[in-house]
């Protein structure tokens, strides 16, 4: 009986690079024995010809799932969807753009085999430019600095997930999600690989330094509680220090009688400092809030337009694991 295997791919105006993307992962599992696919796309509303082109290949191929949304969730809660609907004994991510080559699914299918239940790729070079690509690393190395979770650096989407965290991820209600931060605080048996990124196969990069930044913070809020801790820490810094400075110009004009001059400009520069403070905590903790409200309010979950090959069917457990091979040995 062949292992059925989920390739998850979001897609945003790819019109050039679907059908590129199919081709190549319906290659590789030509020549895998053992194994079959299901490939589920997932449009983010595309206003280009992207839905016309998935719909013409999931009339020609059942395998290929096609999850279309009726406006643009974004790209996390994209990707969270694809991982919900995944009927596979594992499921691996992939971007449309081939920069993630689909030639190594099988490397990372090996290493499933061997027990481990997420593997992620490392990236050891990246195509951006030399300030995109420090930014990058930078963040990484940021994230998995203050994170409680371990979130391994310089891996981004390219990941094989077993059954067992698909089954946890469809429990997740998560209003602003971060897929990759989800994944690899679960904990599991994970292991990475490096590999070279490549460059895009056509089109742009649907993910502009906003989005980028937008992810960022997504991260840094979703997996840390220090940008509140930091707020406080420096609100108590700056708050001793005041304290500290008004003592002194007590003794000072008590105690040794002197003459300070009228102040009006260090008075002013203080107030300024004093409300800069107080706005950029109030942002702070107004991130923190949005989320809460928004997860309250259950504001923002995808709406999807319309579905070819299969709607979120439940997934057949009767697949291989390495949870069910491990029981099996025993048994």
């Amino acid at each position: 009986m062949s292992t059925l295997v989920s390739i998850l791919i979001p897609a945003l105006n790819e019109e050039a690079n679907v059908r590129t993307a199919y081709d190549r992962v319906r290659t590789v599992f030509d020549g895998l024995d053992g194994y079959e696919m299901e490939v589920i796309f997932t449009d983010n509303h595309s206003d280009d010809r992207t839905f016309d082109i998935l719909s013409e290949m999931s009339a020609a191929d059942e395998r290929v799932r096609v999850i279309r949304f009726s406006r643009n969730v974004g790209y996390q809660k994209s990707v969270l969807t694809a991982y919900r609907a995944a009927r596979g004994a594992c499921a691996i991510q992939l971007d449309c753009d081939m920069q993630d080559p689909p030639e190594l699914i099988p490397q990372m299918l090996d290493q499933w085999r061997q027990g481990y239940h997420v593997v992620y790729g490392v990236r050891k070079s990246l195509p951006d430019g030399p300030v995109v690509a420090a930014a990058r690393r930078a963040f990484y190395a940021l994230i998995d600095l203050i994170s409680n979770d371990d979130l391994p650096r310089n891996a981004g989407e390219f990941r094989l997930t077993d059954r067992r965290i698909l089954d946890e991820l469809r429990q997740i209600d998560d209003q602003s999600p971060y897929v990759r931060g989800l994944i690899s605080g679960m904990g599991f048996s994970q292991i990475g690989f490096d590999y070279d990124r490549q460059a895009r196969t056509a089109g742009e990069s649907k993910f502009p330094f906003k989005a980028m930044l937008s992810l960022a913070i997504d991260g840094l809020i979703n997996h840390s509680l220090l940008p509140l801790r930091l707020a406080s820490m420096i609100s108590l810094f700056v708050g001793l220090s005041t304290f500290l400075l008004m003592i002194g110009y007590i003794v000072g004009k008590f105690v040794f009688g002197a003459d300070w001059p009228a102040g009006f400009a260090t008075t002013t520069i203080l107030l300024l400092l004093s409300m800069t403070l107080n706005a950029m905590f109030l942002g702070i903790m107004g991130e923190y809030i949005g989320r809460i409200f928004l997860q309250s309010k259950g504001l923002g979950r995808p709406l999807i337009e319309s579905e070819l090959n299969g709607g979120h069917t439940p997934p057949d457990h009767t697949r291989w694991s390495p949870d069910r091979a491990r029981i099996e040995a025993a048994e």
